[in-house]
């Protein structure tokens, strides 16, 4: 199972907005929001809330894509985040993820019994390319009592 399909499954918001996991890589995450009716805001583009849903999935696709092999002893939960909306988002708007530390720097704190924070910073763009907003998810592995 991908770190997409695994969210698919279990996060029910990734279902009601349609996401679509286009990469989910331990480098990088894309994920994908089609243009919908139901959600959008009073300029006719994508609503904000449903920006930062997607934004906020395609960290938790590199998240589970980087640290997967880490779930039978820590799960991973978004700590913080932080979005800045730079452009007008119409139509069809995609968000890609990368990890801001090595994810084997990560792990090591993990290994040495601490509960490690880690950085994910994700674009949103819509279809011509231009960066609409950017989201910063501060994560952190929680060691299982």
């Amino acid at each position: 199972m991908t770190a997409g399909e695994m969210l698919a499954a279990t996060v029910p918001m990734v279902r009601t907005l349609n996401l679509e996991f286009l990469e989910s890589t331990a480098d990088r995450a894309v994920v994908r929001m089609p243009d919908q009716a139901d959600y959008h805001n009073h300029v006719g583009g994508p609503h904000a809330g449903a920006m930062f849903t997607l934004a906020e999935s395609a960290s938790g696709a590199i998240v589970i894509a980087a640290f997967g092999d880490q779930l039978a002893r820590a799960v991973p939960l978004a700590v913080s985040a932080e979005i800045g909306y730079k452009k007008l988002a119409m139509g069809e708007v995609t968000a890609t993820a990368v990890l801001d530390r090595p994810a084997a720097e990560v792990v090591a704190e993990l290994d040495a019994g601490e509960r490690p924070e880690f950085p994910v910073t994700v674009e949103i763009r819509r279809g011509d390319g231009a960066v609409t907003g950017e989201m910063t998810v501060v994560w952190t592995l929680r060691p299982h009592s």
